[in-house]
């Protein structure tokens, strides 16, 4: 009995012991991000010069999420013990952190002036203590999982069977007829920090405009007409010198964000390379019967939690990126016919890391390719994807796939030989898809490429890959577990 009590009490020391050492960690990954955004605001034309114009924006956006996915996930560990549901929202504030961290240096390697290397050391100290939570978190998941007992404690909004409310909508009309005639400006018009959803109603037309619905926009709700007649258009890329970052037609920081029934669009066309149509940068984002459409870098599925469904997704090279925990159901991904040399590539997912619980996962799509595609299948060489880094992870389950897609089915990021960094960390499965080009012979050896069983399959079901019974059914969205 003794014996008992004693590792009883040094069982509660431990864990005491951890949870302080989490949030000490926390708390210096807060202050030295603190740091980056005050370094940022003190930058100008004299002590840091921009080769991509953007490049401070999408930082200090980057940051100004980051603090907030930082505090958020101190919120989610300070009552103990711990809930298993709080831990797996801090653990994904944290990888989506860690993203912005990421991208935020790429974003700098092409910057230069005296403040640069600062700036540069800075993140690189901040995103070390956030990656140092990471582990911490994953430790102390691990240490719940096996001692915490009961189901999770699932919970839904209490307007979860309300879409929208037609009484406070705001209208967009480009013939004038609305509350105004650019997104933009109804946008600027929602109520900040709104814990309703704010619906913006845009009637059929052609918007030629860049979209920010930024972070303190939350539950926004882009309503169109069908994804054929309301459009958002923009041009930018990075051969005009933007970054991928900043180039999207519409960018979404705003957590809790939903869009149906529209086309987003980046026209720049394949000689503009990486051209973002749409980038998703929040968290609990959802899009319903839309087409995203552009050529190399079309949707930037950038981080946190997001859900596809019946969308219209249309690239080239690498058009499905990012670190997001994301699932498609009942997509068309359509591939396009590249510039000449080129090769086609569908996912570029950038996991950098074990602990983030992140990838992106299709089930029931269709995975086509444009005729002419089809109709020059022998010189251009398709691929499902390759890692953007080490860690990467996507999946395909139950999924019709033509016959366009090479035998190999995945390439290295390199090229097109079996060698490259990564092949053995990253994770690449298939389970039980159909057609032409879903045939397993031929397939790539790595030790990262699986042929999924049920019970892998299963985990990437919305229920667990993406907490679906906690947020998805308030976005009056369809889904199938």
């Amino acid at each position: 009995m003794i014996k008992f009590f004693v590792l009883i009490l040094l069982f509660s020391v431990n864990n005491i012991a951890a949870n302080n050492l989490l949030l000490q960690s926390l708390n210096a990954a807060i202050s030295e991000a603190t740091k980056v955004l005050n370094l940022l605001s003190n930058t100008n034309n004299n002590n840091i010069h921009e080769k991509q114009m953007g490049t401070i924006q999408d930082c200090n956006e980057l940051y100004q999420i980051t603090l907030s996915s930082l505090n958020e996930s101190l919120v989610q560990l300070t009552p103990a013990p711990y809930d298993p549901d709080n831990l797996a929202d801090a653990r994904d504030y944290l990888a989506a952190a860690a993203t912005n961290a990421d991208t935020c240096l790429e974003g700098l390697e092409t910057a230069y002036g005296p403040l640069k290397q600062i700036l540069v050391d800075t993140i690189i100290k901040a995103n070390n203590h956030v990656t140092d939570s990471l582990s911490l978190l994953s430790s102390e998941t691990r240490r719940t999982a096996k001692y915490e007992a009961g189901p999770p404690k699932w919970f839904y909004r209490k307007d979860g069977k309300k879409f929208i409310s037609w009484s406070n909508r705001i209208t967009v009309a480009a013939d004038g007829s609305g509350n105004f005639t650019t997104i933009t400006d109804a946008v600027n018009y929602a109520p900040n920090n709104s814990a309703r959803k704010v619906v913006i109603y845009i009637k059929r037309g052609l918007y030629k405009e860049n979209v920010v619905i930024p972070k303190n926009k939350p539950n926004i709700v882009l309503l169109g007409e069908g994804r054929d007649v309301t459009l958002i258009s923009g041009n930018r890329s990075t051969v005009d010198g933007w970054t991928p970052f900043r180039s999207a037609t519409v960018g979404v920081s705003g957590p809790r964000f939903v869009a149906r029934d529209i086309g987003f669009y980046n026209t720049a066309g394949p000689t503009k390379h990486q051209a973002v149509a749409l980038r998703i940068s929040a968290n609990l984002v959802a899009f319903y019967r839309c087409t995203i459409s552009g050529y190399q870098d079309t949707l930037y599925v950038h981080s946190f939690k997001q859900f596809f469904r019946e969308c219209n997704i249309f690239g080239t090279i690498d058009y499905i990126f990012g670190n997001a925990a994301v699932v498609f159901q009942k997509c068309n991904i359509v591939s396009k016919l590249p510039m000449p040399n080129q090769f086609i590539v569908i996912t570029a997912q950038s996991r950098n890391s074990s602990e983030h619980h992140t990838g992106i996962a299709f089930k029931n799509c269709r995975i086509l390719a444009t005729k002419d595609l089809n109709n020059s299948t022998s010189v251009v060489k398709s691929y499902l994807g390759r890692p953007w880094r080490p860690y990467a992870r996507a999946v395909i389950i139950e999924s019709y796939i033509d016959n366009f897609i090479d035998p190999k089915g995945w390439i290295p990021w390199s090229g097109d030989q079996d060698q490259g960094q990564g092949l053995d960390k990253l994770y690449y499965g298939e389970y039980e898809n159909f057609g032409p080009g879903s045939s397993l012979q031929g397939r790539v050896t790595w030790p990262g490429h699986h042929i999924m069983d049920y019970h892998q399959a299963c985990k990437f079901n919305v229920s667990k890959f993406i907490n679906a019974r906690k947020w998805l059914k308030s976005t009056s969205i369809p889904y199938d577990d």
